[in-house]
């Protein structure tokens, strides 16, 4: 099967200011990258109006798949 993804890049408001982007995949994986460190974080590295976008994300997607499983199934 074919794993496309969703890209979001997130830049913080608070200090200090990190550039993330948000890699949600198909079958429900995420990759979070700090651009500036260059690194893979976790969800739990989040504070703030990062982790607010994370869980509006992570809402809207799990909501699209469940209106695509219905669309399928009915």
């Amino acid at each position: 099967m074919n794993k496309s993804c969703e890209n979001f890049r997130y830049l913080e408001k608070g200090w200090p200011r990190r550039d993330l982007t948000f890699k949600f995949y198909t079958d429900g994986t995420l990759t979070i990258i700090d651009n500036h460190a260059e690194e893979v974080i976790s969800p739990n590295d989040l504070k703030g109006d990062s982790m607010d976008f994370y869980v509006r994300r992570r809402i809207a997607f799990i909501k699209n798949k469940l209106i695509a499983a219905q669309q399928k199934y009915a």
